[in-house]
C-alpha cells in the first residue's frame, strides 16, 4: 500500500569520480572555439587548437586535448622508465631466485646433517619410516641406508663414485659418516656451478636436490621460464613444455607447422584458411578473430622479447639467449619456432618498432613482468605515433580509441571519443558544413558565436547599468508592453479587456448585462522603438595587437551586430575597419577579420567619411558613428594619396576634425570610445565632442563591451505614455 509513496525515490552520494556524466554537447564546443575564432578569424585553426588544447564546458564538464594526452602517456612511460633497470634486471632477478634455490638447498643439507647428528633414536621419533628414494624434510627425518644408498646413485655421475650396496647393514656411525661425504659432495658441486645463468640451470636440471623446498622452487623456475618462453609467441600457452605429455608435444609441433603453412601461404598472396586454423588450434591465440590480429599480436610480443635483448649487454644477451634455446628442450620444436620468427618477421617486419629505452631506475624485474612491461612502452611508442599524426593530419580517426583506454585508462579513452565526435556534432547541429576539404561556418553558426559574444559582455553587466545615459524621444513606431493604464484620448486602442471588465464591475457590482463608462476602459502602454542607424568603426592599426585591444573591440562588434540582427531587425549597421584607410566589412565577413587585416596608421578622416557616406543612405533621424580607438589619427591625405607619420601630424587631425563637422552638419553623432589615455589623445578626442557634440568614454578593454552596449540599448527605447 505504500508503494505509491516509494515509487520514485532518489538516493544521492558524495562525488568520488567515478560517476559518469555526459559529455560536451555541440553548443559546448562552439563557445570553446568561438573566442580563438573570432580573434585568428580562421576556422580550421581554431578547431586544430580545440582539438590540441582540449575544452572545458561552464559547467565543469572537460575534454582533454592531445597535447594534455600525450604528457599523460609520457609521464606513465617516464616512471616506469625512472623505476626499473633493464639493463640487468631482467638476468639479476633470475640470478637471485637462482641463488635463493641453492642457499635453501645448502640449508635443507644442513638440517639432515644436524639431525642425523642428534642420534637414530630422535630420527624414529620423526613418526615416519624411512623409505628409499624419501628426502629429509625440515630436519624432522634422517637418512636411512635406502636413503644414502639414493643420495649416493643421485650424484654418481657428480663425485664418479658408485653407491653402496647394502646400506642396511652400515652402522649409525658409518651412516652418519656416509651423510657427510654425500653432502659435502653436495655443497661443493653446489659452489662449483658456473657463473653464467644456463650454466647454473643445466647444473641444477642434473642435480638431485636433498630439500624438498629447493627441488619445488627450481621446479616452479623452470615451468615459468618455459612456459613464459612459450608466451612469447602463442598467449594461450597455460603449461610449460616440461609438464606436457607426449601428445601435447605432438599437438603444438603440428600448430606451429599450420602457422608456418599459414605465413608462408600469405607471403606468396594466397589466403589461409583461417577458420580451419582456428577450429583445429584456437585455444592458443584467445581473442584473435583474424589471421591479421594473429599476427599483430605475435608481432607484438616478438617485440617486446627482442625489447629485452636489446636492453641487455652483449654478454647478459648471449646468456639469455643461451637459456631460452636449453629450455626449448626438443630439437625439432626449436627448428620450428625458428622458421616461425623468420616468417614473422618476413609478414610484419619490426625494424619499425622501438626496443631500446633509456632505463633510470634501480629495481628489478621478473621475466614475465618485464615482457609486459615492454610491450606496453611499445604501444606507447606507437599510440605516440598516432597522436602526433592526429595533430599534424588532423586526423582523429588515426588513433586507437581502444589503446588509449586500455594504455591510459577510461577518462582519456572518453575525451578521445569526444574529440573524434567534435566535428559531427558541430555538422549534425548545423554550426559548420565543409566546402571542398575545408569547414566552414553556417549562418547559424555565426549567429550562434555572435549570442556567445553578447553573452559575455552582458554577463559583466550590474543589475542598475541601464539607464545612465541619454535617450533622445523620437521614433517611426511603438510596441505593446504588458502594463496598462487608464485611456486617455488620442491613445492606441490596444484594450485590457480583462481589467476593463473588472473596473465596471468594481463601479456597479455584479449582473448583467455589464454596463462600460469611459472611465472602465484600460488600455496596454507602448513604448516607442526609434530605428537606428550606427557605423562602429574600429580601429585596426597595429598598435591595436600590440596594446591588445583588437580582441575586444571584435568581440564587441560581433555582440552589437547579433543584438541588432537579433532584437532590432529593422535597424542597419555598418562595420567599418580603419588603419592606413578605411575599408567597409560586411557582417559575414566580420567574423572572419584577423590580425592580418591590420595595418600600420591610423586613418581616422577616410573612416569618417566612409562612414557618413554609408549613413547617407538612409532618411532616419537616427544616426551614429561609434569608434573603437587605441589612439588619434596619424594618416592625412596630400598630392593624391594617403600619408602615414607617427606620432602626430597637423594635416591628419585637421581632416579629421573637418569629417567631423561634415558628420554634425548631417546630424550623425560621434559616441568616441578611448582604450588609451595620453594627454594629447584626451585633448584631440575633447576637440572632436566639442564640434560633434557626442559622447566621449575612456573605457579599458576588458570592460569595453559593457559601457558600448548599453549606451547602445538605452538609445532605443523611452515609454511615453
Amino acid at each position: 500500500m505504500f508503494e505509491r509513496f516509494f515509487k520514485n525515490r532518489y538516493g544521492y552520494s558524495r562525488w568520488d569520480g567515478t560517476q559518469q556524466i555526459e559529455g560536451l554537447d555541440a553548443d559546448d564546443i562552439l563557445k570553446a572555439l568561438s573566442d580563438d575564432y573570432m580573434e585568428s578569424g580562421n576556422l580550421q585553426q581554431a578547431l586544430k587548437r580545440l582539438m590540441q588544447d582540449g575544452m572545458r564546458s561552464d559547467d565543469g564538464r572537460r575534454t582533454m586535448g592531445l597535447r594534455e594526452l600525450m604528457e599523460r602517456m609520457r609521464e606513465q612511460r617516464n616512471q616506469q622508465l625512472n623505476r626499473y633497470n633493464m639493463a640487468s634486471g631482467v638476468m639479476d632477478d633470475l640470478r637471485e631466485k637462482l641463488e635463493e634455490i641453492k642457499q635453501l638447498e645448502r640449508e635443507g643439507i644442513q638440517r639432515r646433517l644436524d639431525g642425523e647428528q642428534s642420534g637414530p633414536q630422535e630420527t624414529q621419533q620423526a613418526g615416519q619410516q624411512p623409505e628409499a628414494g624419501a628426502q629429509g624434510q625440515e630436519g624432522q627425518q634422517q637418512p636411512s641406508g635406502g636413503q644414502h644408498q639414493q643420495d649416493q646413485a643421485g650424484q654418481k655421475g657428480q663425485a664418479g663414485q658408485p653407491a653402496g650396496e647394502n646400506d642396511d647393514d652400515l652402522t649409525p656411525e658409518q651412516k652418519r659418516k656416509m651423510l657427510e661425504i654425500i653432502a659435502k659432495r653436495k655443497q661443493d658441486y653446489l659452489d662449483k656451478l658456473p657463473e653464467d645463468i644456463p650454466g647454473q640451470v643445466k647444473g641444477l636440471s642434473e642435480y638431485d636436490f636433498m630439500d624438498d623446498q629447493a627441488r619445488e622452487k627450481f621446479k616452479e623456475l623452470m615451468d615459468s621460464l618455459q612456459q613464459q618462453m612459450m608466451q612469447q609467441f602463442f598467449q594461450g600457452m597455460q603449461q610449460s613444455l616440461q609438464n606436457m605429455t607426449p601428445e601435447d608435444i605432438a599437438k603444438m609441433r603440428e600448430m606451429i607447422r599450420d602457422l608456418n603453412k599459414m605465413l608462408r601461404e600469405r607471403q606468396e598472396g594466397k589466403e589461409p584458411d583461417f577458420d580451419a586454423f582456428m577450429q583445429k588450434h584456437g585455444e592458443y591465440f584467445p581473442g584473435v578473430n583474424s589471421l591479421d590480429d594473429l599476427i599483430e599480436q605475435m608481432q607484438q610480443q616478438m617485440a617486446a622479447m627482442q625489447g629485452i635483448m636489446d636492453n641487455l649487454s652483449p654478454e647478459q644477451r648471449e646468456e639469455l639467449q643461451n637459456l631460452m634455446e636449453q629450455l626449448m628442450g626438443d630439437d625439432r620444436i626449436r627448428v620450428d619456432m625458428m622458421e616461425l620468427a623468420q616468417n614473422l618477421e618476413a609478414v610484419a617486419p619490426t625494424e619499425g618498432m622501438r626496443t631500446r629505452f633509456n632505463f633510470r631506475g634501480d629495481e628489478s624485474l621478473p621475466f614475465n613482468e618485464a615482457m609486459r612491461m615492454m610491450s606496453r612502452l611499445q604501444q606507447m611508442e606507437g599510440l605516440e605515433d598516432q597522436f602526433s599524426e592526429a595533430r599534424r593530419m588532423d586526423n582523429l580517426e588515426a588513433i586507437d580509441s581502444e589503446k588509449v583506454k586500455e594504455l591510459l585508462g577510461d577518462e582519456e579513452f572518453q575525451s578521445v571519443e569526444q574529440l573524434k565526435e567534435l566535428m559531427k556534432m558541430l555538422e549534425e547541429a548545423g554550426y559548420i558544413q565543409k566546402r571542398g576539404k575545408r569547414w566552414e561556418l553556417t549562418a547559424r553558426g555565426i549567429r550562434k558565436i555572435g549570442q556567445k559574444a553578447l553573452q559575455d559582455i552582458f554577463n559583466k553587466l550590474k543589475r542598475d547599468g541601464f539607464g545612465r545615459h541619454v535617450s533622445p524621444f523620437r521614433g517611426v513606431g511603438g510596441e505593446r508592453t504588458d502594463e496598462s493604464k487608464a485611456y486617455q484620448f488620442g491613445d492606441p486602442f490596444l484594450l485590457d479587456l480583462e481589467k476593463t471588465l473588472m473596473n465596471a464591475l468594481h463601479r456597479r457590482g455584479t449582473g448583467t448585462p455589464v454596463g462600460l463608462q469611459k472611465e472602465d476602459f484600460e488600455v496596454y502602454r507602448t513604448e516607442f522603438t526609434t530605428q537606428s542607424s550606427t557605423v562602429l568603426m574600429i580601429d585596426m592599426s597595429l598598435s591595436m595587437i600590440y596594446n591588445g585591444c583588437q580582441p575586444a573591440a571584435k568581440k564587441v562588434a560581433v555582440a552589437l551586430e547579433s543584438l541588432i540582427r537579433s532584437q532590432f531587425p529593422r535597424d542597419n549597421l555598418y562595420i567599418v575597419g580603419f588603419s592606413r584607410i578605411a575599408q567597409e566589412f560586411k557582417p559575414n565577413e566580420l567574423i572572419e577579420m584577423s590580425t592580418l587585416d591590420n595595418q600600420q596608421g591610423t586613418n581616422m578622416a577616410h573612416g569618417l567619411m566612409l562612414s557618413r557616406q554609408l549613413l547617407a543612405r538612409h532618411r532616419g533621424v537616427n544616426k551614429q558613428i561609434i569608434m573603437i580607438t587605441d589612439g588619434g589619427p596619424t594618416v592625412w591625405y596630400e598630392d593624391g594619396e594617403w600619408r602615414f607619420n607617427w606620432p602626430y601630424n597637423h594635416l591628419a587631425e585637421q581632416q579629421t576634425l573637418l569629417e567631423a563637422q561634415r558628420c554634425t552638419r548631417e546630424g550623425i553623432t560621434i559616441n568616441t570610445f578611448m582604450l588609451e589615455d595620453d594627454n594629447w589623445m584626451i585633448a584631440f578626442v575633447n576637440q572632436m565632442s566639442q564640434i560633434n557634440h557626442g559622447r566621449t568614454f575612456y573605457a579599458d578593454k576588458n570592460n569595453l563591451g559593457e559601457y558600448l552596449l548599453v549606451d547602445y540599448l538605452n538609445s532605443k527605447r523611452k515609454f511615453v505614455s
